[in-house]
């Protein structure tokens, strides 16, 4: 596929349209030339402005077939770029899904936030009909999409309505697993090539967090949620997460905390030592995550758990006394099917935790599963999954109330999380929207600086690696000061 891009520079966007009907494919780039040379499938792209106006044409040839539309937009048209832009990526959509006859539902969104910009026009004012019309006439989307973004902009309404500026959020950064599971990319090392590393780890990682802790008090911040990600927190033996969690204790003042989670993940680094740590530090929550309800699929993507596992995890929870229960669940595994994947929805929902997170399979360029060549993307049931699970936990009193998308998703759908009405994580919501600082600790982490008084936001990167993470750890924490600076902005 040759994608030519004539009087205009919008590749990116255009690029990612392109991706949801034709996933797989190869491109070629060709700028500022004729479809006539071409040879083969294209999509072109051009722009000419002329007389105050931009006349603005896409086009489609695939298998032979082809597909063109035409526009013309004013060159005083307020945001005149991104006008563009628009117009050209909604015609080269409607000549794909015309020539493939596939159906996206997410339309032209292609960003990783789409429930953002659904929230920003409620705080304009618009009402529902009102952004429903502006989702399906400017940027196509599906009756069930535009449906499914209103309904997570308005659950999230209470908690984006309540912010306070001088709040933040702490994210502790866990990197180390069990094992490896096929369809991951984050960074994460497994534990038992690591164990010489915990020590120095930990040490590390509690430095950062007094440090962090007494800028946050300087600067008069206030600490609204933790969050104890990774990797798999629990994969850290009992002490060590005491530890952690007493460092966090000890240097924050947590009488304003709503909400602490800590995501046990997967039941095979659970135990009741470690679950009874984690209550009596004070969290609150955790994600107890299976993926699926069937050992066949465990196996398949190097789980090292059983779905018996997950079961007797779960309820050791319950039994120790966590009043809030997060589970993880994956649409689109390998050798997965619709009916397997109803029959995990319908077991979790039996169980009615506080939160139920559905993902759709994304197929990353690092992960395991792609080590061979593409995952099969084509023909997958992600969407019939992913359709039943919307419909199930709707009827079983969940809602909606965060959503994200990534890169190479399956059938270009979505990851959802989905809550019984005040249960929903604060954390979740405030990282999706970027609307309240999140400091973060530890290797991998990257904090988020949010001031929504002047449209700001910056981020600070940690070293990745937790080895680099030691090695460079004076350097890393020097940049804790771009903390200070950036909340001492109006100051200089």
């Amino acid at each position: 596929m040759t994608l030519i891009f004539n009087g205009q520079d919008f590749k990116y966007e255009i690029e990612s349209v392109v991706k949801l009907f034709l996933p797989v494919v190869h491109f070629d780039f060709l700028y500022e030339n004729s479809a006539d040379s071409v040879i083969g499938d294209y999509c072109l792209c051009e722009r000419e402005i002329s007389d105050n106006t931009a006349k603005l044409h896409s086009e489609c040839r695939l298998n032979g077939e082809t597909a063109s539309f035409y526009n013309e937009i004013s060159v005083d048209t307020l945001n005149f770029d991104g006008e563009c832009e628009i117009s050209l990526c909604s015609m080269l959509f409607k000549c794909l899904e015309k020539l493939t006859g596939k159906k996206v539902g997410w339309g032209t969104l292609t960003g990783v936030r789409p429930v953002k910009r659904v929230n920003k026009m409620i705080s304009q004012g618009m009402t529902k009909n009102q952004i429903k019309d502006e989702l399906k006439n400017r940027f196509l989307l599906s009756d069930e999409k535009c449906e499914i973004a209103y309904k997570t902009a308005k659950t999230q309404q209470n908690i984006v309505n309540r912010i306070d500026d001088k709040a933040f959020a702490l994210y502790v950064s866990i990197p180390f697993c069990p094992s490896r599971c096929s369809y991951c990319s984050f960074v994460s090392q497994e534990v038992e090539k690591s164990l010489d590393l915990i020590p120095k780890y930990v040490y590390c990682l509690c430095r950062e967090i007094e440090k962090t802790g007494e800028i946050a008090t300087s600067l008069g911040l206030k600490l609204q949620s933790v969050y104890f990600g990774g990797g798999t927190p629990t994969s850290l033996e009992a002490p060590y997460l005491k530890t952690i969690m007493e460092a966090v204790k000890n240097s924050f003042d947590m009488s304003g905390v709503l909400e602490y989670t800590v995501e046990a993940g997967r039941a095979d680094t659970i135990t009741e030592d470690k679950l009874l740590t984690i209550k009596e530090m004070g969290a609150d929550r955790v994600s107890i995550n299976p993926q699926t309800l069937n050992n066949d699929v465990l196996k398949e993507i190097g789980r090292k758990h059983t779905v018996e596992d997950f079961f007797d995890k779960y309820n050791l929870a319950r039994k120790i006394g966590f009043k809030t229960i997060n589970t993880d669940l994956i649409a689109g595994l390998p050798t997965d099917t619709t009916d397997s994947f109803k029959n995990t929805i319908d077991g979790i929902v039996s169980l009615s935790p506080e939160n139920v997170t559905v993902h759709t399979l994304s197929v990353k360029r690092t992960s395991n599963i792609n080590v061979n060549g593409e995952y099969q993307v084509l023909d997958n049931p992600a969407c019939e999954m992913v359709d039943y699970a919307t419909k199930i936990l709707s009827e079983s009193g969940y809602n909606p109330y965060y959503l994200y998308k990534q890169k190479n998703m399956l059938d270009n759908l979505e990851n959802i999380g989905w809550s019984i009405p005040g249960h929903e994580s604060l954390y979740n919501v405030y990282i999706m929207e970027e609307i309240q600082t999140i400091l973060a600790v530890g290797a991998g982490a990257s904090t988020k600086l949010v001031d929504n008084k002047n449209s700001r936001l910056e981020r600070i990167f940690n070293y990745k690696l937790p080895l680099e993470y030691i090695k460079n750890f004076d350097l890393m924490l020097e940049k804790k000061d771009d903390i200070e600076r950036f909340y001492n902005f109006e100051k200089e």
